[in-house]
């Protein structure tokens, strides 16, 4: 359990940031480092923040694959090719999870094995 966290305003903003792998800076000074993602039952995933600097916790909600992700990712499959996170680029290999290919990153399934 990762215990209670606070909804943070301008999740989009700041899943940008995370997705290119930069700092995020905290609402309270200092940054925000990833303690966990929590896989949902639709698709979406939980991530839970920390601030460096008070120790508070944050939630944002990373919102499941589109089609044009899932349908990418499926062309790679189709090439050959090792499919990376959609979101995340190059720095993260698909990896598979039972029949689906999960990023480690951010917990999204974008398809099937």
């Amino acid at each position: 359990m990762l215990g209670e966290a606070f909804r943070l305003d301008h999740e989009k903003k700041l899943l940008k940031h995370y997705y290119a792998g930069q700092q995020m800076e905290s609402p309270n000074g200092g940054f925000l480092i990833c303690l966990g993602i929590r896989q949902g039952e639709t698709g979406d995933a939980i991530a839970i923040f920390e601030c460096n600097a008070s120790w508070i916790r944050y939630e944002v909600t990373i919102r499941k694959a589109t089609r044009t992700e899932r349908k990418n990712v499926r062309d790679a499959l189709s090439a050959g090719e090792d499919p990376f996170c959609p979101r995340h680029g190059l720095s993260a290999r698909l990896l598979r999870a039972g029949k689906s290919l999960v990023c480690n990153d951010c917990g999204i399934a974008y398809g099937k094995v």
